[in-house]
């Protein structure tokens, strides 16, 4: 069990981390470094001192970010991808297996209320895409983008200088350039022992005319295929792939297990083909079935780390949207529960 946490600014301090029941591991980077500049081992090294100080094991990277010219394509990809592979070098010199990263356009995820009010008075992340189709500006319609879990801020200059780029790369072009950036870092991976774990687009459709290439089963299929290498695989997010209508999450659980190496666990509650809320994680609550789903993955790939992602405000709490202490404990001890479960039908009967 682990838990994201994003460094001495994070208004979850690491003490507080270290009291939720059999949470060891933390998931983290070095979030004041700029992306596309290198990171360094002893950057990376405080963070391990700092995490181990609080009682706790830094085991996953999330995430070492994928410079825009390498998803683009462009004369300095090759230059971006040495200083990626540099980043990976020095987060393996301290001993981190499992890095996350996402190949997702411009943005990492993307929602347009960080602070739906629910029912019973919590506030979640929801996502409507007719308030980011139906605009031309920003994509929140009101002045720079600043999105939770993302190191950049993009003046709506800035954002459109990014979709002019954009504007003549296909899903074909970006999904070669994603083959050619895998086939560049997995071999390094490999040598260095480390795990790469692609995170799927969030949400998994195309937003302000974006492409996005890791959306679907057939989009994970391509990713593994594209360097095939046990330390190329997946991080699989209940959340990015349960907001797509249609997708059977236990079964793509079973079908992808022996390549996932991160699990993200949260849940949403569809309204529609592109519109969702963040739910609370019990299986109840939302669209998908997260239960079995965890379940599974808990039988087929034990061991691997798994984090509740994302969670809403409640009690009062206030803090970075969605990476509130409470809710996310909760869902740590619910997901707990469900890996016991899991455990204990594949021990014997005494």
């Amino acid at each position: 069990m682990t838990m994201r946490w994003f460094g001495p600014a994070d208004p979850v301090p690491l003490w507080k981390l270290r009291q939720v029941p059999n949470l060891t591991g933390i998931v983290s980077a070095l979030h004041d470094v700029a992306p596309g500049d290198p990171w360094t081992r002893e950057g990376v090294a405080r963070l391990r001192q700092t995490v181990e100080a609080a009682g706790l094991t830094l085991s996953v990277i999330e995430s070492i970010p994928v410079h825009e010219d390498i998803k683009l394509g462009t004369s300095r990809r090759d230059e971006r991808i040495e200083t990626w592979i540099a980043s990976l070098e020095a987060v393996a010199a301290e001993g981190v297996r499992v890095v996350c990263y996402n190949f997702m356009p411009v943005f990492d995820w993307t929602r347009t209320d960080l602070a739906h009010v629910r029912a019973d008075g919590s506030t979640a992340l929801i996502y409507r895409h007719v308030d980011v189709a139906g605009d031309q500006g920003d994509g929140a319609g009101n002045g720079p983008v600043a999105l939770p879990g993302w190191a950049e801020a993009y003046t709506p200059e800035a954002l459109a200088v990014l979709r002019a780029a954009y504007a003549d790369l296909s899903a074909d072009g970006l999904r070669a350039n994603l083959a050619y950036f895998l086939r560049a870092v997995v071999p390094v991976a490999a040598r260095l022992g480390v795990r790469l774990a692609i995170h799927p687009d969030d949400p998994p459709w195309p937003v302000l005319g974006l492409p996005r290439v890791v959306s679907t089963a057939d989009d994970l299929d391509f990713v593994l295929r594209a360097a095939p290498d046990l330390h190329s695989g997946l991080t699989f997010c209940t959340g990015s792939l349960g907001a797509r209508a249609g997708h059977d999450l236990p079964a793509l659980a079973r079908r992808f297990a022996p390549h996932v190496h991160f699990v993200h666990a949260r849940n949403v509650l569809r309204h529609g083909e592109r519109d969702f809320d963040e739910v609370a994680h019990i299986s109840g609550q939302g669209s998908i079935e997260l239960a079995r789903t965890v379940m599974t993955l808990a039988r087929a790939c034990p061991g691997v780390p798994v984090r509740p992602d994302h969670g809403r405000m409640i009690w009062g709490e206030t803090g970075r949207p969605g990476y509130g202490l409470y809710d996310r404990a909760l869902g740590a001890t619910y997901l707990q529960g469900l890996i016991d479960a899991a455990t204990l039908e594949r021990e014997p009967h005494v």
